[in-house]
């Protein structure tokens, strides 16, 4: 079955990234909402604290981007959720598929 690695792997990132643009909350939420909050610390409040010789973005970005990376593990999780409780997962085990091209090769992933 590792012939068809990159093909079950091409077809199954085709689903999730189908998901991803017909949720406008989900694109929302994980690629404008970062860059609307960094525009606000930096333009907004950026002139309101007094970090000395450094400039503001050097403490802000850090922040900005931790943000941004548990945004996007909360919202793997919950899609993750949402497979399991739908069954998705034990469709996916009796399909004929590379199990390390799928969600199942997760170490995580353990059938119940």
């Amino acid at each position: 079955m590792t012939a068809y690695f990159f093909s079950d792997t091409a077809a199954l990132t085709g689903r999730t990234l189908r998901h991803v643009t017909r949720s406008m909350d989900t694109i929302i939420t994980t690629a404008v909402t970062p860059v609307a909050m960094m525009l606000m610390f930096v333009y907004v409040f950026g002139g309101a604290i007094d970090t000395g010789s450094v400039s503001y973005v050097n403490y802000m970005l850090p922040g900005i981007l931790l943000m941004t990376i548990a945004s996007g593990i909360s919202y793997t999780a919950y899609r993750l959720f949402t497979d399991v409780k739908s069954g998705i997962f034990e469709r996916f085990q009796s399909m004929p598929i590379a199990r390390s091209g799928g969600p199942m090769s997760s170490p995580l992933w353990s059938p119940t």
